[in-house]
């Protein structure tokens, strides 16, 4: 097994000059490994897509797997700001409104950069770390479906919990396979089909 140190970030910015140039290493690593995938996202890259020396570089992330871990954690912070907020726009009442709600916060923190997710999801190693919270992100996401499956009259499917977790599931393996991917399919067509299926299967 790899060292746990491996994925983790060497400084933690307390000065926001600091701060400033670890978001402009993110961001220019966000760029490299879009362009050129793992094997080909290096640190000697990164730094120079960041305009900073590979020293600079080194100061904040021994290696590209911790600015990779670094990139995964931004996004599923994202996914679940981006989900929280249109939660707290409103939550429609009929249930594939809902089911759309969540569909579509789901498609759209992959679309913007699916080459950059393929990266992320399919080519880049995982420290025991980032799978247990990508472990406790999906308990959280089944919990919250499963109480509103509970609590909707339209539900009818003998086994909530089951029904928690294939909505959740479905929206996300779906999502993967064919949004973050190298030949992303139409955004629309993914979510008029992944709401039209889990409404069926939840009406019963």
């Amino acid at each position: 097994m790899a060292p746990s140190d491996r994925f983790r970030a060497r400084k933690q910015p307390k000065q926001q000059r600091s701060a400033e140039t670890r978001q402009r290493i993110l961001d220019a690593a966000a760029r490299v490994f879009a362009e050129f995938g793992y094997r080909g996202g290096t640190t000697n890259r990164i730094a120079e897509a960041a305009n900073i020396s590979i020293g600079s570089l080194y100061q904040y992330f021994p290696n590209k797997d911790a600015i990779l871990a670094a990139l995964t954690d931004a996004h599923i912070d994202a996914g679940a700001t981006l989900l929280a907020t249109r939660v707290a726009a409103g939550l429609p009442s009929a249930l594939d409104d809902q089911l759309r709600l969540f569909t579509r916060a789901t498609i759209d923190n992959h679309r913007d950069d699916p080459h950059l997710h393929q990266v992320l999801f399919a080519e880049a190693p995982r420290s025991p770390a980032l799978l247990a919270r990508l472990r406790e992100a999906e308990d959280a996401a089944v919990a919250a479906a499963y109480d509103l499956l509970a609590r909707h009259p339209d539900v009818h499917v003998p086994d909530l919990k089951f029904a928690a977790r294939m909505t959740v599931a479905t929206i996300e393996s779906l999502t993967h396979r064919l949004i973050a991917c190298a030949q992303p399919a139409d955004a629309r067509q993914l979510e008029d089909s992944i709401v039209g299926m889990l409404t069926a299967y939840l009406r019963g």
